[in-house]
């Protein structure tokens, strides 16, 4: 099994002309690697949310967000009756409604569970202590040596919805006509609902002009306003009306031979919906957010001399004076 590499805090973005903060590189993984990602919302104050993870496998990671609206307040939520911590709020400044996003580590809450486990979908409870939280995201990251080597990454924090693009930069070329290639994308996407919704591009193509809705809420009432593509979800069509829009893309078609970099475009033209979350899966060693390769180094590169090549030299030269004076 290949080494891991955990890439943290690697944020080479690249940013659109009207963007201000656009999801930024939180985490990578590599090697023989899986992600499972699922979504939760509704008006009563709790439920199940999923992971879909294969028997054998080892949970690396396990994240989990919430998505709000109309408040400052940090979230209370549980999960399997664990109390949940919440880093800072992640404000969507270009939206109305107050709306934020809320992570938390929840690996030492997830893994106990899917570790040994039989493998497929593990449940977990979720409980809300606030009726102005839409709902949570899953996201759970793991090892399992049957797997083949690919890349997880995971970008969050908020797109602005007069247009944000975000750049993942790859180590090594990507290489479409590779057997089992893939390159998959899932989306998390709070306050959405009644034909609300936000225009993805890849790499320049247009594939969705209806990325949104509130396919993993109970009713379409706040405190239910969340979508995520989620495991149990077909892949959306290309160009997907909105009831085909389910938030989880196939990039492949959008990669071509030799591309360093997956570039994603969004806008929101209602300035409601909050995209909070964007997750990559990858075949192969991408090295996410790693600068591409060199393509014409230099064969013969000038070396600067160091600190200690220096000063010995300073000392063999001041030896050689003090010798002639002698």
């Amino acid at each position: 099994m290949k080494t891991m590499k955990i890439l943290m805090g690697l944020a080479v973005l690249a940013l659109g002309a009207q963007a201000q903060a656009a999801l930024d590189p939180f985490q990578s993984y590599t090697g023989n690697v899986g992600v499972s990602t699922d979504g939760w919302g509704s008006t009563a104050s709790s439920g199940v949310i999923s992971a879909s993870v294969p028997a054998g496998s080892t949970v690396i990671a396990a994240y989990l967000y919430s998505a709000t609206f109309s408040t400052s307040g940090t979230p209370t939520v549980t999960l399997d009756g664990s109390g949940v911590t919440f880093g800072p709020a992640v404000p969507n400044a270009t939206a109305c409604c107050s709306l934020a996003s809320w992570r938390s580590d929840v690996t030492s809450i997830v893994k106990p569970t899917i570790d040994g486990g039989a493998g497929g979908v593990y449940n977990f409870a979720v409980t809300e202590g606030q009726s102005n939280i839409d709902g949570e995201a899953l996201v759970v990251v793991y090892q399992n040596a049957a797997l083949p080597e690919s890349t997880v990454g995971i970008l969050d924090g908020f797109a602005s919805v007069a247009g944000d693009t975000a750049a993942i930069n790859f180590a090594d070329p990507l290489d479409p006509s590779d057997p089992g290639f893939f390159a998959e994308m899932s989306l998390g996407i709070g306050f959405s609902c009644c034909s609300q919704k936000s225009s993805v591009e890849v790499n320049g193509t247009l594939i969705t002009l209806n990325a949104g809705n509130n396919d993993d809420g109970n009713a379409v009432a706040n405190g239910s306003l969340i979508t995520v593509g989620s495991f149990d979800d077909p892949l959306s069509p290309f160009m997907p009306s909105y009831e085909e829009d389910h938030e989880r893309y196939d990039l492949s078609g959008q990669v071509a031979l030799g591309d360093t970099s997956i570039s994603v475009t969004t806008a929101n033209p209602s300035r409601d919906d909050n995209i909070f979350l964007a997750v990559f899966h990858v075949s192969g060693i991408a090295g996410i957010n790693e600068p591409p390769p060199d393509p014409d180094p230099d064969p013969s590169p000038l070396t600067e001399p160091g600190t200690l090549g220096l000063l010995g030299a300073g000392m063999l030269l001041m030896a050689i004076r003090r010798r002639r004076m002698q």
